[in-house]
């Protein structure tokens, strides 16, 4: 363990005044490790809903859970893969919402609707099976997802909508001087935020994650200010 300056040895004679200076230097060690550190953060795709199951496209379509999502939750919650935290953000959307009580059933929640999935557009609430004869639909798969949903949202705005939105909920974090969140959102929404500001680049897709799945994050202050860059520690499978 890590002394305070001046050390605490004079005070083992007296167990009492020693428990004490122990209390005190752990206290301090874990005030230096937040100076440090400063910041863990959850993020988190919600669980399973029936539209996922049938692999359909859900953006603004308002779905719960299914029950297989929420059991899949339980378990999440049960083996404790994600810790408690100061405070909880999630998108407007149920399916999140749902899911953030489940993990976090004694946190209060803070909506944030710049979270919210992409709108897909004529894709919305369809799968392959149903889009495979739209001509449309194979020009957006032939440019790797790149090209605009019809009649949808924009990816640009999408996912610049989704990176300031945690932005914002960073620069809160920092001003309530708050070490952990978690944020329950959609798969777009994570690698919107990690491919624009994690330190390892990869590309968009290449950080998808599944159903109540997500990343354990960590954010130093020093580094966030100078850069707007945070590090991924772990997946969280």
């Amino acid at each position: 363990m890590m002394q305070h300056p001046g050390g605490w040895q004079r005070c083992t004679e007296e167990p009492g005044i020693a428990m004490h200076a122990v209390h005190h230097c752990e206290q301090w060690t874990a005030n230096r490790k937040r100076e440090r550190y400063n910041m863990d953060i959850y993020l988190i795709r919600h669980g399973k809903t029936k539209g996922n199951l049938e692999g359909r496209y859900i953006g603004t379509t308002d779905e719960p859970l299914c029950e297989e999502g929420k059991q899949s939750l339980m378990q999440m919650a049960d083996a404790k893969k994600y810790p408690a935290v100061e405070a909880l953000f999630v998108s407007p959307m149920l399916r999140c919402r749902e899911s953030a009580k489940i993990l976090f059933p004694k946190q209060s929640i803070s909506v944030v609707s710049d979270l919210r999935e992409c709108d897909f557009g004529r894709y919305e609430n369809k799968n392959f099976q149903e889009l495979s004869g739209d001509a449309d639909y194979q020009r957006w798969l032939d440019s790797n997802g790149t090209l605009p949903f019809p009649a949808g949202e924009e990816q640009s705005h999408f996912r610049k909508r989704c990176v300031e939105a945690f932005k914002t909920i960073v620069a809160e974090l920092l001003e309530q001087k708050k070490y952990s969140a978690a944020i329950v959102v959609h798969g777009g929404t994570i690698m919107s935020i990690l491919e624009a500001l994690a330190e390892e680049k990869k590309a968009f897709y290449d950080w998808q994650v599944g159903n109540a799945m997500g990343y354990h994050l960590y954010i130093s202050d020093e580094t966030w200010k100078k850069r707007q860059r945070l590090t991924v520690l772990e997946k969280i499978t």
